[in-house]
């Protein structure tokens, strides 16, 4: 069982200019008293096909955390363009909230950023040499990817198991390895598709979840990066009965979509606004 919940996250400034900073209001909830505090941070994906350019934009302690339901806003800077190949500083890529509890991460959140022009003409005929001023951002937000991990805590008690259970009736079930395989085809597919339909809009790569993710044609590897082997799935918000008994599997990881306003439990009527350094 998980000592802190991610409630909701807000993407407050967007669409915003590309060299503008992110700003989120993240909401959560502590179960009991923690000895240290939450570190929250923020990864930028500069490239398609090389980690070498992701950025740590920021990265925040939050504490000491009330038991109870806390809200904070996290700031951090735009990205280093000397960080960004050229050639991917417009289209699609992805940021990553994170937060961990001594140095273990339990919550992953990924977003599909969209980078354009803010005109159909420069759009249309780009020039060699991008003009940043006139580059915006637009954060996907309505439904991104949360990815949950089973960690220790304070007590030894916490610790997820070292080994899953034993499942000797598993051994009698045919291999579905290939549907597995098959189901990530039409999930990615599924996500370029969205992301074609929400950019005829006003439109954006990688994995985590409060919104549900477009891919681009970018973003192969990193949806598959995130739709797990070993039988993780996608859910629409769920009810928290439905959260408590994934939270009680041991040492396993969950991933499930939470709306931005909708999906977060409703709040109590009093809210802890937590200390960040």
């Amino acid at each position: 069982m998980s000592v802190v919940s991610l409630l909701g996250v807000k993407v407050l400034n967007n669409p915003a200019a590309f060299s503008d900073p992110y700003n989120f209001e993240i909401t959560f909830e502590c179960l009991e008293q923690l000895q240290k505090d939450l570190e929250w941070k923020l990864t930028y994906v500069g490239s398609a096909t090389s980690s070498e350019h992701d950025q740590e934009l920021d990265s925040l302690l939050v504490g000491p955390i009330p038991v109870g339901v806390n809200k904070f806003i996290f700031e951090a800077d735009a990205p280093d363009l000397k960080n960004i190949p050229q050639t991917e500083i417009l289209g699609v890529t992805v940021i990553l909230l994170t937060c961990s509890y001594d140095g273990r991460e339990f919550v992953r959140v990924g977003y599909y950023v969209n980078n354009e022009y803010d005109s159909e003409e420069l759009n249309a005929d780009p020039p060699a040499k991008p003009v940043i001023e006139r580059v915006r951002r637009n954060v996907l937000a309505e439904k991104p990817r949360v990815t949950r991990f089973a960690i220790k805590w304070d007590s030894e008690e916490s610790a997820p198991a070292e080994y899953p259970p034993e499942q000797p009736e598993a051994d009698a079930l045919d291999d579905d390895g290939d549907a597995y395989g098959a189901e990530e085809v039409e999930l990615e597919n599924a996500l370029i598709k969205e992301l074609e339909d929400a950019d005829g809009q006003n439109g954006e790569r990688e994995a985590g979840e409060d919104h549900e993710m477009d891919g681009g044609e970018n973003t192969a590897g990193v949806v598959e990066d995130d739709v797990s082997d070993v039988g993780s799935e996608d859910l629409e918000a769920e009810s928290s009965d439905d959260e408590e008994d994934d939270d009680e599997e041991e040492g396993g990881e969950e991933d499930v979509e939470m709306g931005d306003d909708a999906g977060a439990p409703q709040q109590p009527p009093h809210q802890t606004e937590v200390m960040a350094h």
